[in-house]
């Protein structure tokens, strides 16, 4: 289709006749390439939707109470008798935040959770530190959760010790891959084991409360030898002591969060159905976490890295390491190394809107071939594998890392969202406020909604605080350094996209270059200072010139139309659609058409701008297309690639 605009320019559309690859490895691995017109479909259900953003915050039952043990345990088992009450103020959190995450998912429909929360409302630091920590979290539930699911295996087949770091990373690279095949099918293939553990939950949980009821549930009589820190002189029962197991409990929360996140991987109505899924998700999670509670408590289990408190509860309900007990066993661990996938689902989406923001690297904004981050999920996988072979997949080692980044984005996302209620009640009926991240309008219980979120914000900031303290001496003081650090580099790559911005922007620039003649083509990404530098230099080659874009953003697509039209100077511009995101091929193609149409001795010249950074640890920020189109095309006879370079100071000096 041809456009003809006001300034004489012409603009082409049309589309590719590139077919996706054949049958190969790497889409036996990974599933072929699926089209950009196919997102819609790639979208899942409340059913799907529990077992992509739930496994996290379902896993979590099979610690939770266990580290609340494990810190009551070092003043004796006389500190037991206070298990049961931090476990009721641990549901009573959670209820809490289900009610604010709600509110937040219909205020905030296209995702992002406390980012885009605390970008809205807090300012642009609040809304880097909750990336921060958010990105930490995700990170740290990978590694908790995989190195969870190898104790519960070793439990109950101990010879598999001396392999347990291995099994977890075996089990993170698996992870990965299934996700890297899409949303949807790594929804399907995880349903199975989320309901599987469900079911097997079910089963034990009522089984073990109908025994206890009718009193036929006795005290566990053989329980593991090895009492946590059983050497060490008991400390007194104090609240600092009850506050620690507090903070250790509350690693059952983490993935609450989720859903806000993810909204947008949910089917139209996507705020109703992400709504309806957490609180499903809630209500299974306080009654997991209070049955095992209340049944360990009541056969006195105790904490231990010999054998976890799921297998001694199993043990005594079903009577003996027996069918039944083994399926609770296998379902646990399935359920903890699966609860991985839920970061999976949160971590790339996360950075590719921060990514979008300019605070981490473009190419996390990119969409794989199966429409997902993919460079997310990679780098995800990365890091929890370095960091459990670093600790070694210990779940104790590693939980004090573990929560405070996600109690901190809590706080964050529950400040916001008051003062998103201040502002909806201080506007007029019927009046809007267009932000970033959603439209803020009147609402008339905005004061009950503000109280709900303030009073969530003060819960989920004192769970910080103590957890911050209690846990600093452990290992949290990494995170409390680890994350400036993180939102220092944030800022630093946003100050060096910022600058070059500043550096290309058309603003007060002056008229189009005119010159003159040659046959060139002009690979373009978009329409800065850069391009017109290269569209100079083409017209000192030639007057037959024709731009060339790659659309794989039809928004960004249309912005750049809207640019040429104005400095595009009356030269034709080629618009080649790309359904699966692919930039290299369809150029290719492109060029190959033309060059059959090229008459004996003439030269065809692809110019391409490249922006130079000026310091060598920004220039992994920015791609080369020059090279890349030069190692394909270098053995193509009278064709040349011409490299137009551009520079800033990139400090705006």
């Amino acid at each position: 289709m041809n456009i003809e605009d006001k300034t004489g320019t012409t603009v082409l559309r049309r589309p590719t006749d590139y077919e996706p690859p054949q049958r190969s490895f790497r889409t036996w691995l990974i599933g072929r390439p699926l089209p950009t017109a196919d997102a819609p479909n790639q979208t899942i259900g409340k059913f799907l939707g529990l077992a992509v953003f739930s496994s996290d915050a379902l896993s979590s039952v099979a610690y939770g109470p266990q580290e609340v043990l494990f810190i009551l345990a070092l003043a004796g088992t006389a500190a037991f008798q206070y298990f049961l009450p931090v476990i009721y103020a641990i549901i009573g959190l959670l209820v809490i935040l289900t009610i604010s995450y709600e509110q937040t998912i219909h205020a905030y429909p296209s995702g992002g959770g406390a980012y885009i929360v605390a970008r809205d409302n807090l300012g642009e630091l609040p809304a880097q530190i909750a990336a921060a920590s958010l990105l930490m979290d995700y990170i740290l539930t990978v590694a908790v959760s995989v190195s969870s699911g190898v104790a519960q295996l070793v439990s109950a087949f101990p010879t598999l010790e001396q392999y347990k770091v291995e099994i977890a990373v075996g089990m993170v690279l698996f992870i990965m891959i299934i996700n890297l095949r899409g949303v949807k099918e790594s929804g399907v293939v995880f349903a199975i084991p989320t309901y599987y553990f469900l079911i097997m939950m079910i089963l034990t949980l009522g089984l073990g409360l109908f025994r206890m009821v009718t009193g036929t549930l006795n005290p566990i009589t053989d329980p593991p030898t090895d009492l946590v820190n059983s050497s060490l002189v008991l400390q007194p029962i104090s609240v600092f002591l009850i506050l620690r197991a507090l903070s250790s409990g509350t690693t059952a929360l983490t993935g609450v969060e989720a859903i806000s996140n993810g909204i947008t991987a949910f089917k139209e109505p996507r705020s109703k159905n992400a709504g309806l899924t957490l609180i499903f998700m809630s209500i299974i999670l306080g009654s997991m976490v209070l049955g095992i509670s209340v049944l360990a408590h009541h056969i006195s289990a105790l904490p231990s890295e010999e054998e976890t408190v799921i297998s001694q509860l199993a043990r005594v309900i079903f009577g003996s390491r027996n069918i039944l007990y083994l399926g609770t066993i296998s379902a646990t661990i399935v359920i903890l190394m699966m609860a991985a996938n839920t970061a999976f689902a949160g971590f790339p989406w996360l950075s590719a809107i921060a990514a979008s923001d300019g605070y981490l690297p473009r190419q996390l904004t990119y969409r794989g071939s199966r429409l997902v981050y993919s460079r997310g999920i990679i780098a995800l996988a990365a890091i929890a594998c370095l960091l459990i072979v670093m600790f070694n997949a210990s779940v104790t080692r590693l939980i004090p890392l573990y929560a405070i980044g996600v109690f901190l984005s809590f706080t964050l996302s529950q400040s916001g969202m008051a003062h998103r209620w201040w502002k909806s009640g201080h506007l007029k009926p019927g009046e809007k406020k267009i932000e970033a991240g959603s439209t803020v309008v009147h609402d008339k219980n905005w004061y009950i909604k503000m109280a709900i979120n303030g009073f969530g914000a003060m819960c989920t900031a004192i769970v910080a605080v103590i957890f911050a303290v209690t846990k600093f001496t452990d290992g949290a003081f990494v995170i409390v350094i680890l994350i400036p650090c993180i939102v220092s580099v944030f800022f630093l790559i946003h100050r060096h996209y910022k600058n070059l911005a500043k550096k290309l922007s058309l603003d007060n620039f002056g008229a189009p270059p005119h010159v003159t003649r040659h046959r060139v083509i002009i690979s373009i990404g978009g329409v800065h200072r850069g391009t017109l530098a290269a569209l100079r230099y083409a017209r000192g080659l030639s007057d037959d010139i024709t731009a060339v874009h790659v659309s794989i953003d039809a928004d960004e697509t249309q912005k750049i139309l809207h640019k040429w039209e104005s400095w595009g100077d009356g030269i034709r511009l080629v618009i080649l659609e790309s359904p699966y995101r692919l930039f290299l091929e369809p150029l290719l193609e492109y060029i190959d058409e033309i060059d059959k149409q090229r008459q004996p001795g003439e030269i065809m010249t692809i110019v391409v701008p490249q922006f130079i950074s000026q310091k060598w640890y920004t220039r992994a920020l920015h791609t080369r297309t020059a090279d890349t189109l030069r190692n394909v095309l270098l053995n193509r006879s009278d064709v040349v690639i011409m490299e137009v370079p551009y520079q800033t100071d990139e400090m705006g000096k």
